[in-house]
């Protein structure tokens, strides 16, 4: 009796792309931890992953101190490095140096209206913030173009962003149906926001947002001194005047921090429940925050000490990352040039 055929196993699936990054203007901070470099560190196990630094996008808005974006450019990856960023397992690139997504950048600016780039509301918000009014970067409000140049370059299909992100990914979307309309087929993926269950972390000043601006961060690389500083500014809550007086939780930046980055959550809620019900000193609850982050803080800082004693290597890693991007993101410069028709040679 002959045997059966076997047929070849189905070849696995490709891991999904994701592409991800920051702008370095300043050391990382927790609110970065929080916001994605801890999910960073498990999407390089389950995703392809690129992580870019964006330098061109950065100078937008600091061209009046251009050696801020560079000199920040190495400190970011050894944040990168220090919590654990495999650049083995991920790629982390450099923005500028990659010319086809400034190139990918001038084709989509012709699929998008000025109106339409100053009605996106990321946009809105980000030239209040700056008080930019009028005298707007042209670069900057035509960000919503780039970036999506940058996520369609990797075709990126999952985008890690916070809530006030969206509205940028949406655009991002908008172009990509568009060129496909134009090319006739589907060359450019659309993809997804990935917003992290932790929201946006607010400052120890217990503003709204955790800022390099606003002064009111604690990086990843602070040294212990600077962390018990730090905490002592914490934010608690104004109208806990005496000990035995009941306390409230609602933006007490304190235990904000606390739901973020204590593990023991049983004993966390015993002591929520103690500060609610009156009798525990906020004291006593930034000691506990202290301890926390000084025993999640010292291994990120050892690390990042020691990939600093040779930048020659890390700025090698950053060039051997940023070669491999750019040959994914020059095919597909390649295939939006040729569905335009610019494909003479």
């Amino acid at each position: 009796m002959s045997q059966p055929e076997m047929s070849a196993p189905a070849p696995a699936a490709s891991p999904a792309v994701i592409l991800t990054g920051d702008r370095p203007t300043g050391p990382l901070h927790l609110g970065h931890y929080v916001g994605s470099l801890r999910s960073r560190v498990g999407y390089q196990h389950e995703y392809e992953q690129f992580i870019m630094l964006a330098d061109s996008q950065a100078l937008t808005d600091n061209m009046d101190d251009i050696d801020k974006v560079r000199r920040n450019v190495v400190e970011v990856a050894l944040d990168y490095l220090a919590v654990g960023i495999d650049p083995a397992k991920s790629t982390i690139l450099i923005q500028s140096q990659i010319p086809e997504l400034a190139e990918l950048t001038f084709y989509y600016l012709n699929m998008v209206t000025v109106a339409r780039l100053e009605r996106n509301p990321t946009v809105k918000a980000e030239i209040v913030l700056r008080g930019f009014e009028r005298d707007i970067p042209a670069g900057f409000l035509t960000y919503p173009a780039s970036q999506a140049a940058d996520i369609s370059a990797f075709k990126a299909s999952i985008v890690p962003v916070g809530e006030d992100q969206i509205p940028m990914i949406e655009q991002t979307n908008e172009i990509v149906r568009r060129f496909n309309r134009i090319a006739n087929r589907d060359i450019l993926v659309e993809c997804k926001a990935l917003v992290p269950e932790i929201g946006r972390l607010p400052g120890i000043d217990g503003k709204a947002k955790m800022s390099k601006s606003l002064g009111n961060t604690i990086n990843l690389g602070a040294s212990a001194d600077e962390i018990t500083a730090a905490v002592k500014k914490v934010y608690t809550d104004p109208l806990h005047l005496r000990v035995q007086d009941p306390g409230h939780l609602e933006g007490n930046v304190a235990f904000i921090y606390l739901d973020a980055f204590d593990t023991d959550k049983a004993a966390l809620e015993e002591m929520k429940a103690h500060y609610v019900r009156g009798g525990l000193g906020d004291s006593i609850v930034k000691k506990r925050l202290e301890a926390v982050l000084q025993e999640m803080l010292a291994p990120i800082r050892a690390r990042r000490e020691e990939f600093a004693k040779d930048k020659g290597q890390v700025m090698q890693m950053l060039k051997e990352g940023t070669a491999r991007a750019r040959e994914v993101a020059a095919r597909t410069a390649d295939e939006v040039k040729a569905a335009l028709g610019l494909n003479y040679f």
